[in-house]
């Protein structure tokens, strides 16, 4: 089987569009459909079907997908390793997956002290969400992911390995100026008249839970597409928002946080594959582990995240 083909396939399951992935590829439409015949073909079951808005792999596609994903991964490694080792560094590059919270400075923090202690090495971060990134290290694209257990939870998977770095509190994303930025721990109940924003279901269901406990309702009145969205309409006075604690540091300037009482938590996860794990994923984790910690113990003065 052509390779190629496997990656056109990949690249529609991913964009879910024929025309757009001939335009990603610089191929015809056309020509993508018939690549995608072919391999039907060859592979003897119907792998796409067509819906309202594009095409969507069937359940045969989506067997086909797991595995496709896993062999260009492999084999891009296998280019990346022949081309190390002809410059003379067969070093093998480590690729990491991160929840956007955690991409935005456990992450990186971790990454610089294993690169002071262990020297150059080449890597990648990518971010995402945590049943997304479970799945990138199944798949062989991930070799550490660093996730949550907030809902759906993580997967049970005798493939994979998890090392429990902590539990976070979460906390409340404020507008700069706001009167209950950076004072005692805030009862959700006094914020029963706030409007809320959410960027996924886990933090929403985290939220709808809290507020249930504590018999308060927590109007979330907005959506926003990612964690950067989210906090620009907090930050633009349109609503507050649950956060991780641990991208409190992280956070823009104009943007304040507070404790809640009792607070939701979630516990911090890295991920990392039980078979050929990267050399340098033992001492990632232990840079994780000291980061987390060290994300934990910092408190910022009041009225500033």
């Amino acid at each position: 089987m052509d390779l190629t083909v496997w990656r056109t396939f990949v690249t529609v399951c991913r964009l879910g569009s024929l025309s757009a992935a001939a335009a990603e590829l610089h191929h015809t439409q056309s020509a993508v459909s018939r690549q995608i015949s072919g391999l039907e073909r060859q592979v003897g079951a119907s792998l796409m079907e067509r819906h309202a808005r594009g095409v969507r792999p069937t359940a045969a596609g989506e067997a086909f997908l797991r595995h496709a994903r896993a062999t260009l991964n492999e084999a891009d490694r296998a280019v990346r390793a022949a081309r190390d080792a002809g410059h003379g560094s067969a070093a093998r590059p480590l690729t990491v997956g991160a929840t956007p919270s955690l991409a935005a400075g456990v992450v990186p923090e971790a990454v610089r002290g294993l690169l002071e202690s262990g020297g150059p090495l080449a890597w990648s971060l990518l971010p995402g969400l945590s049943a997304d990134l479970c799945a990138r290290v199944l798949d062989g694209d991930l070799d550490v992911a660093v996730v949550t257990d907030a809902p759906p939870g993580l997967p049970d998977d005798r493939r994979i390995e998890r090392r429990l770095l902590g539990v976070d509190d979460m906390v409340v994303a404020l507008p700069a100026g706001h009167p209950r930025a950076g004072a005692d721990p805030v009862p959700v109940r006094a914020l029963a008249g706030e409007t809320w924003v959410e960027d996924n279901e886990g933090s929403a269901a985290l939220l709808r839970l809290h507020a249930a406990r504590a018999g308060a309702d927590a109007r979330i009145d907005l959506a926003a597409a990612d964690l950067p969205g989210k906090l620009a309409l907090v930050a633009a006075g349109h609503a507050i928002a649950l956060i991780p604690g641990v991208l409190t540091r992280a956070l823009r300037a104009d943007v304040a946080t507070a404790a809640l009482v009792d607070p939701p938590t979630r516990g911090v996860f890295t991920v990392t594959p039980r078979h050929d794990p990267h050399p340098a994923a033992a001492p990632l984790l232990d840079q994780l582990a000291l980061a987390f910690a060290a994300g934990r113990r910092v408190r910022l003065p009041a009225g500033r995240s």
